[in-house]
């Protein structure tokens, strides 16, 4: 079976020469640390430990929490899924001079498209509309510098990020009504 290519565009080139030829070693540790904290992994420990937080000690913020884990699991589930479908060389496969500074080699070499850990983040930047304005902004502050270190160790095509970022931004709006709506018998009673 024939899998489609995707093949990066001429910008998503461009970066990834720019940032193999300047991005320091420092800096490639720094992202290469932070990226952590957008590893469907990570999130996925952390929505299960939300979600049993908030089942035993704070019945009101079920709804959130069943929101988050359901996006969570639904992010890791289709980035998988994509990630057999399509057909995709990550950029610290191609370049040599990167490896030279320092740049690790990540994940499966064909897995490029989409980025997984910027999809998870998108998900997180769109759930943040559910926060105040000041954990909003924090919340997708960090949810985008999360998704750069993707970009900066050569993980990913800038491309492959902005995919995934939109892509986790439509399952957390799709799921919304399905998980944060209360049920008919409760709406009822009222």
């Amino acid at each position: 079976m024939a899998f489609p290519t995707v093949k990066p565009t001429r910008a998503d080139v461009a970066v990834a020469n720019e940032i193999s030829a300047h991005v320091s070693p420092g800096v490639e540790r720094a992202a290469q640390t932070l990226t952590w904290g957008a590893d469907e992994h990570v999130l996925l420990a952390l929505s299960i430990a939300g979600w049993l937080y908030a089942q035993r000690r704070r019945p009101e913020a079920k709804p959130i929490a069943n929101h988050l884990l359901a996006v969570s699991l639904v992010t890791t589930v289709l980035t998988h899924i994509l990630k057999s479908v399509f057909d995709q060389t990550r950029p610290d496969r191609l370049t040599v001079r990167g490896h030279w500074r320092g740049i690790p080699t990540s994940g499966r070499a064909r897995d490029a498209f989409p980025s997984g850990h910027a999809t998870h983040m998108g998900a997180l930047a769109s759930a943040a509309g559910l926060l105040p304005p000041g954990r909003r902004h924090l919340a997708r502050g960090l949810a985008i510098g999360l998704s750069l270190t993707r970009i900066t160790l050569l993980a990913h095509w800038t491309s492959d990020v902005l995919a995934g970022f939109a892509l986790g931004v439509t399952v957390e709006r799709l799921l919304r009504p399905l998980t944060l709506t209360r049920p008919r018998k409760e709406r009822r009673s009222q």
